[in-house]
């Protein structure tokens, strides 16, 4: 198996620490609101990973934490009038409400910040001991960035370089303008813990060090997340974590690529930013889920209303290939291919894509020849067809898909729409013959028509699509 690592910024052959255990920690949500898209693609992202090391027979364990006190928390619960404890824990049941519709698996352990401060106390007070942080006259704890070696090598910049390019805050509490805090003293009115430095509370980058020690160690074989957590959290973590224990943190980084709305960074600013129930609310969430898995984990993602009518015509086929089949008794229990039994060529071709760090849009090619030969043997040898189907279920398992009913799912995408696709493609031909004829205002009509019953024409060279838009109560 070959893993990208963020680190050497090149594919290796896996090998993890202990052999057939795997242990991994991702970096979770901030729970001051609720979950979006990005959040999604990194849960999914490492859901499947989760599910394909499982599958090779990998003991993992899965850690992904929750930061439960944050700047952004402070503030939220302030601006709602409600405790932090009560719009933490809404968050978090909210959070795990959109994983469950989006079939991603819970992790083997979700450690809270607010449950480890103090582990967190315990290393700093270690990083102090060793001459790596330093608390300042103010209450606050400060990390000694230079006094770390290898500080900058997970994002290959030199020390000197970020100096002169960051915009860094002016603290006079500071020894040096790169150092970042481990501890901040509590600021009247705010939720705080006691320490030896006083009342206050962790900075974000120490908890997931502290945390991750505790769950799995002082170095474990992954740790993953978010596009935009190489700098300068994760390179905090590996100063922190390897100047507290002595050891090597982390043996293999990986993490997920960004989501962008019709090929726009998702902003508030920009009106494009959707959380997940906003988005489930008007789409079926293994389409959704389809979406998020078509692409490499590595790879940015675009979210746009044609990519999503593309995600469930490929649901569709595997459904389609899939209705009206028994396959009862077929798929081994558990899903996994049975003991002794040598893996089909399909199987075999699905295990080299996805062993080649994760290549899920080369696996899901292999389940379309799949299903491609599952519709050739439903007519000409259809004895075949049901092992076939089983297989497809069960390879479709392990990217988290074509669990759901075949027929509960085709009839629910035909359900959804208010028109036929014959009457969309007619009221299509319609408006061309319209603009042929000059009567551009009967043209607009109908797209007009359209419109407001969701479905959203898209003209190019090669000719006029739709897409389908639920549209809002």
């Amino acid at each position: 198996m070959q893993i990208y690592n963020t680190l050497t910024r090149r594919k290796e052959a896996f090998t993890p620490i202990e052999p057939g255990r795997v242990r991994m920690y991702v970096c979770g949500m901030t729970v001051y609101d609720y979950c979006h898209l990005g959040h999604a693609r990194v849960m999914v992202a490492f859901d499947v990973i989760t599910r394909y090391l499982r599958h090779r027979g990998y003991d993992v364990t899965y850690v992904r934490n929750v930061t439960d006190i944050d700047d952004k928390i402070l503030r939220r619960a302030d601006e709602n009038g409600e405790s932090i404890s009560t719009l933490t824990e809404r968050m978090i049941e909210a959070m795990h409400e959109d994983e469950a519709r989006l079939s991603v698996l819970p992790p083997d352990q979700e450690p809270r910040a607010t449950r480890h401060i103090g582990d967190i106390i315990g290393m700093i007070e270690t990083l102090i001991a060793k001459g790596y942080a330093y608390a300042a006259d103010n209450g606050d704890v400060y990390y000694r960035v230079r006094k770390f070696e290898g500080y900058g090598k997970l994002n290959n910049r030199d020390l000197d370089e970020m100096r002169s390019g960051a915009r860094v805050d002016v603290d006079e509490h500071k020894e040096d303008p790169l150092d970042f805090v481990l501890w901040k003293a509590a600021k009247p009115g705010e939720a705080s813990w006691y320490s030896p430095w006083g009342e206050g509370r962790p900075g974000w980058h120490i908890e997931c060090s502290a945390m991750s020690k505790c769950c799995l160690g002082d170095t474990f074989d992954i740790h993953g997340g978010g596009p935009d957590l190489t700098f300068p959290h994760h390179e905090n973590e590996i100063a922190q974590s390897e100047a507290a224990n002595g050891k090597p943190f982390v043996n293999t980084w990986m993490h997920a690529g960004a989501v962008r709305v019709n090929h726009e960074k998702m902003s508030k600013s920009l009106g494009n930013f959707f959380t997940i129930r906003e988005v489930l609310e008007h789409h079926d969430p293994e389409v959704v889920r389809y979406l998020l898995v078509a692409s490499h984990y590595r790879s940015a993602i675009n979210y746009a209303p044609e990519s999503l009518l593309d995600a469930r015509k490929s649901l569709e086929r595997f459904y389609n290939s899939l209705e009206g089949l028994s396959l009862e008794g077929l798929a081994p229990e558990g899903g996994d291919q049975a003991a002794g039994e040598a893996p089909s060529r399909y199987e075999s071709r699905f295990t080299a894509a996805m062993d080649d760090d994760f290549n899920t849009p080369e696996a899901l090619s292999v389940l379309f020849d799949l299903a491609r030969d599952l519709n050739r043997a439903r007519k000409e040898a259809p004895e075949q067809a049901p092992a076939l189907a089983a297989e497809l279920k069960r390879l479709g398992d392990i990217l988290g898909l074509l669990q759901q009913d075949p027929e509960t799912f085709l009839k629910a995408g035909a359900s959804e729409l208010p028109l036929s696709e014959d009457e969309i493609q007619s009221r299509i031909e319609a408006r061309a013959a319209s603009k042929k004829a000059r009567d551009f205002a009967a043209a607009d009509a109908i797209r007009d028509e359209l419109a407001a019953l969701g479905i959203i024409l898209k003209d190019s060279r090669e000719g006029t699509t739709w897409v389908y838009e639920k549209p809002q109560d």
